[in-house]
């Protein structure tokens, strides 16, 4: 599979993109199960500007992880629409979807989600490879990423033996091998202390501020909300609140 994502040249699928990196249209989701009918997002519409470091607030059950997965394609909306880079990512076949995933979307786990069984590096360039990377650049781009993240000096260990700020440095610089249009970051300080949290932070803020990546960021923590450049407080899968910080 190659790096770039081939679509249709269907206008339909793609709208101007020239100044937001995302854009979330009418989103809602509905499960029904045995309890009865959930509404986990209702009606939820925003655009996200490239270079923007975003922040997503709200308490358990307000639809925030929802939201995220729903921008990182990992599950499709009841209805609704969500652009990538001006394309309707939902309008594409699975193929095309998993292609965009792994090219345009960059993703920072609470809990990580390396793999421990290999290497630092090869946890780092196995997005790129599965993209069609050749080795050599993988290996060449995913050194200069570990070492612009401070730990190249890892490169050869195995996750399981850093410690937890070091671990989530490893999936920063995961996220960024395929130079991803957005970067979406599941509570990446959750599992952290307060100093290795922040640190983290910063180098997220640094990301977006220096790099100009753009950054969806899901947390708890309402300090680290105000110091991002934006704030969506959702409660009960509306958006209550969108604020400029």
């Amino acid at each position: 599979m190659t790096k770039e994502l081939v679509v249709e040249k269907d206008t339909q699928k793609i709208v101007d993109n020239s100044s937001f990196a995302l854009k979330v249209e009418n989103l809602s989701k509905i499960y029904d199960s045995a309890a009865g009918r959930v509404v986990a997002l209702d009606k939820v519409s925003f655009a996200i500007k490239k270079g923007e470091f975003v922040s997503v607030v709200g308490p358990s059950g307000s639809g925030k992880s929802t939201v995220l997965n729903m921008i990182g394609a990992l599950d499709r909306p009841t209805s609704g629409k969500i652009y990538i880079d001006g394309i309707d990512i939902f309008s594409l076949n699975d193929s095309e979807i998993a292609t965009m995933r792994n090219s345009r979307i960059g993703f920072i786990f609470q809990s990580f989600n390396l793999i421990n069984r290999t290497t630092v590096q090869k946890n780092v360039k196995l997005p790129g490879l599965i993209a069609g990377m050749s080795n050599a650049e993988a290996n060449s781009r995913s050194l200069k990423i570990l070492e612009a993240l401070g730990i190249a000096d890892k490169k050869n260990q195995k996750p399981v033996n850093l410690s937890g700020g070091q671990q989530q440095r490893v999936a920063i610089a995961r996220s960024l091998i395929n130079n991803p249009t957005i970067i979406l970051a599941d509570e990446p300080t959750g599992n952290l202390d307060t100093k290795t949290g922040d640190d983290v932070f910063d180098m997220l803020k640094m990301l977006s501020h220096k790099f100009k990546r753009t950054i969806v960021m899901v947390t708890h923590n309402p300090e680290l909300a105000e110091s991002t450049d934006r704030s969506i407080l959702l409660r009960d899968g509306r958006i209550e609140k969108d604020a400029i910080n």
